[in-house]
């Protein structure tokens, strides 16, 4: 597991002074120790009343921080007690004698040091956020030395909560990499516009991670929005992440008329470095083309439909620039699809799949985005709700990933 997709880089890790949000991603105008680190000008009684609870509450959650990471030192111990055992194990056994086993091991060598390597850049985070507020301490009480300890602490509580929710991504795909595909609903160009504002809001949120989500299809609509996008989010963890995004997303305008519009997201594991291990009989698939149907040949290649008859599962690929390519990825998302159908349902093989059991994206309502009298999102499958609509929809995401891989935990120890 590596830092990157461990504990996330780029902006979403960045430490900023924020006056009353708890999250260290959301930036701000307005800095909480504007008003202590201009210690040269003189204060009347009410403003070093003021300056000093100001600094007991930030020395508080300092404190509170290194706290939580000095709370980790023994999952760092069995951790690195994990990869000492796993490197023995390959001195002692022949990875020539089963290579799908030796590659098992490799693999887990590999996740086990990525996983030590983040405890320890987390500890060093905290040590010397630590070291910098114990220094503000002995300098009569330096005020820009608490701000950088608070910005240290930031940084280290952005990786603790990172940490705490990829602990729980467990599930057999979780650590394979994402495809997103968005379609908009029946609302007609409505729904054609709102397909676009969640196809920008999930390629900003891989940003803010640090990653670049890859546009791999997109079927503009003539009268502006899209009608349907595919996004590959090729890193770690992706589709752990994002797997709670499947159903159906609505934008409600105003919840007084009811003017709704419709996007449906389905998500499927994007193998990285292997294939679906999954045999399907040819006989058991229809592919075919757009071009039979009368539509037209897509912008880079054409349009492969596979459709899984004992399922009745179906997907499509038309992002790569011949028949022959569509064809080979459309094949593999579906035997994803089919394995991921098997793991929720329980079963074996996808032989043994239940077709009436087996729920389309449309039947799943996901989240709600209402526009007026208020801004609100709300996620229907945790109960999640959030205030801040347009940070939603500029790709902050991240509380509402968190809680549906809480939700999921919470489901799976039932």
């Amino acid at each position: 597991m590596a830092e990157g997709a461990l504990f996330g880089r780029g902006p979403a890790a960045a430490a900023s002074l924020t006056p009353c949000h708890s999250s260290p991603r959301r930036s701000s105008k307005t800095h909480l120790l504007h008003f202590t680190i201009r210690a040269s000008r003189p204060f009347d009684h009410n403003n070093r009343v003021f300056k000093q609870l100001g600094l007991f509450s930030l020395k508080k959650k300092i404190e509170d921080v290194i706290l939580r990471a000095e709370m980790l030192a023994p999952t760092l111990e069995l951790e690195e007690a994990r990869r000492i055992q796993q490197e023995e194990m390959i001195r002692d056994y022949n990875l020539w004698d089963d290579p799908a086993k030796s590659n098992e091991i490799l693999v887990n060598l590999a996740d086990s040091a990525k996983v030590v390597d983040a405890l320890k850049d987390l500890k060093y985070k905290a040590e010397e956020a630590k070291l910098i507020a114990q220094l503000a301490e002995l300098d009569a009480v330096n005020y820009s030395l608490f701000e950088q300890a608070y910005n240290a602490s930031l940084v280290v509580s952005d990786m603790l909560d990172k940490y705490e929710v990829y602990k729980l991504l467990r599930g057999p795909y979780d650590m394979e990499g994402a495809c997103l595909i968005i379609k908009a609903g029946s609302g007609g160009n409505q729904s054609e516009v709102w397909a676009e504002h969640v196809l920008r809001m999930y390629i900003n949120w891989a940003k803010k991670q640090g990653y670049k989500g890859r546009l791999v299809e997109k079927n503009l609509s003539p009268n502006g929005g899209v009608k349907s996008a595919t996004i590959e989010f090729e890193f770690e963890y992706a589709y752990g992440n994002l797997s709670g995004e499947r159903g159906v997303h609505f934008m409600i305008r105003s919840s007084q008329i009811g003017s709704v519009s419709s996007v449906g997201v389905d998500i499927v594991p994007l193998f990285l470095g292997t294939t679906p291990d999954v045999q399907i009989s040819d006989e058991d698939l229809i592919l075919s083309s757009p071009l039979s149907h009368g539509e037209k040949q897509s912008r880079t290649g054409y349009m492969v439909c596979v459709q899984h008859i004992p399922t009745g599962v179906t997907v499509q690929s038309s992002g790569e620039r011949s028949y022959f390519a569509n064809q080979i990825k459309a094949l593999n998302r579906l035997k994803a699809k089919l394995l991921v159908i098997a793991n929720e349902q329980g079963v074996s093989s996808v032989s043994s799949i239940k077709a009436d059991d087996v729920l389309d994206v449309w039947q799943e309502e996901t989240r709600r985005y209402t526009f007026h009298p208020s801004k609100l999102v709300q996620d229907v499958k945790t109960g999640l709700k959030l205030p801040d609509l347009n940070s939603v929809l500029d790709g902050n995401i991240e509380p509402l990933i968190a809680a549906q891989i809480n939700s999921r935990q919470s489901h799976y120890t039932v």
